[in-house]
């Protein structure tokens, strides 16, 4: 089994940007420039969000997305503020090749059986924000993990399963942003009650916990953010400084930033092969 290495673009307005626990969000920079530097350097795919389209209820990406797949090659998912068929058309004329659905998912199931009937299970990816409660379930949250619905992470995770949705992308809210890893027994959870392939998200602050997630937490496929994207700035921060794009003083002085080690596809897909776990598009003559 070849594992997917993903990367996570969150975008606000016209910037990426990254937070923790979803939330305290600093601009990065121009997100095409970061998503075709992770195209030409070894990603699997991309995965857009939207992190603001549940203020507006509508997804504004139209635009990047374009941009976008004129450059890059490879999958490409968008999430954030999709709620009806036309939404989905719309955001797939921009270029997508896949979409990734929270609210109105859990607002009407229907609409996922009628999304996976219409554009087939491999363009319907369900994602979970979730987070763990005292009494250790975790239950699904949507709005970047503001918004309560007491829906039970599990049982909700087999649901999507049986409506046809093609896999799921499951962000653990707690470990987001914070270099800590994953969280292993919510990744591993949710794989072992579901057949389709779960994407990990949030918390990766080095290789190490890369491997971790799909060796422990039996992970189809991983997507990562902070890592690729401290490791692209510290190499490029003298261009993005001419260019006036994005804010980067939190690298400095941000005690979060020292938690994770950054590092490029090819060092994290290294890792991988070195401890014999198959992933796609390295290449061997370079391991």
């Amino acid at each position: 089994m070849n594992h997917r290495i993903i990367a996570r673009l969150d975008i606000k307005g016209p910037n990426l940007v990254k937070g923790i626990h979803l939330e305290g969000l600093r601009a990065l920079g121009s997100p095409e420039e970061f998503a075709k530097y992770y195209y030409e350097n070894g990603a699997d795919e991309l995965f857009y969000q939207d992190v603001v389209a549940s203020l507006f209820e509508r997804n504004s990406l139209d635009d990047i997305i374009t941009r976008t797949a004129k450059r890059a090659f490879i999958p490409l998912t968008v999430g954030g503020g999709l709620r009806t068929i036309e939404d989905i058309n719309r955001v797939l004329r921009a270029g997508a090749d896949k979409v990734s659905i929270n609210t109105a998912a859990l607002n009407n199931t229907n609409f996922i059986e009628q999304a996976v009937k219409i554009f087939g299970s491999s363009t319907i990816v369900i994602a979970i924000e979730a987070i763990k409660q005292k009494d250790e379930k975790y239950l699904a949250y949507t709005d970047n993990g503001r918004e309560y619905t007491g829906v039970d992470v599990l049982e909700w995770a087999k649901k999507v399963e049986s409506l046809g949705v093609g896999e799921i992308c499951l962000t653990s809210v707690d470990f987001e942003g914070t270099g800590l890893g994953f969280d292993v027994s919510l990744t591993k959870m949710v794989s072992e009650v579901c057949s389709i392939p779960v994407i990990a998200h949030g918390g990766a602050g080095s290789a190490q916990d890369v491997e971790k997630i799909i060796s422990s937490g039996k992970a189809d496929a991983v997507a990562i953010a902070s890592i690729l994207h401290y490791d692209y700035i510290s190499k490029n921060i003298s261009k993005h400084k001419k260019q006036g794009e994005g804010n980067f003083e939190f690298l400095k002085k941000g005690s979060v930033f020292k938690k994770i080690i950054p590092a490029n596809l090819f060092e994290i897909k290294k890792h991988l092969y070195n401890n014999r776990i198959d992933c796609r598009s390295i290449d061997l003559e370079r391991v």
